[in-house]
């Protein structure tokens, strides 16, 4: 009888213990998705890109081609968005997080009124869609991938046919 009343309260001190994990492990997703959402809203379409001074880490990447490490470069390379579109809208269509990951399927719309990359103005609208893996450690975001229709984009910008 003893054994079976401490195995018992073994087995609900462990249903405790990972009930307690997964929610913890839950609660920093959704932390990192309510950060996350808040970045990019106030880098892109308030045009504020100095918030990526403290929404990422030191030694973030940007995994692009070629690939960018560090705030500083990191930074001159979303600001050819602002710098480079007026009329912006960046918006997330849908997000989830799963441990340090974090995902959000966006769109991105604006008018190319500016340098865009070294690419002058061409005055074209442009409306396209995209998916960005990220992964976050302690609230900074030390690392992403971005994915979308270069092709279009090249298209919508009247710079190939």
């Amino acid at each position: 009888m003893k054994k079976t009343i401490a195995l018992i309260a073994l087995t609900s001190i462990l249903f405790v213990g990972c009930k307690n994990e997964s929610a913890e492990r839950e609660k920093i997703a959704q932390d990192n998705i309510k950060s996350y959402t808040k970045t990019w809203d106030v880098a892109i379409n308030e045009g504020k890109i100095d918030v990526l001074d403290t929404a990422y880490a030191a030694d973030i990447v940007l995994h692009t081609t070629p690939e960018i490490k560090g705030v500083a470069k990191a930074k001159a390379y979303y600001a050819n968005f602002v710098t480079g579109f007026s009329n912006r809208q960046f918006i997330i269509k849908d997000m989830f997080a799963q441990g340090d990951k974090v995902t959000k399927y966006w769109e991105f719309k604006g008018t190319h009124s500016g340098n865009f990359m070294g690419i002058p103005a061409t005055g074209k609208t442009i409306d396209i869609e995209g998916c960005t893996i990220a992964r976050m450690v302690n609230g900074k975001i030390v690392e992403e991938r971005d994915f979308m229709d270069n092709m279009s984009f090249l298209k919508q910008l009247g710079l190939i046919p």
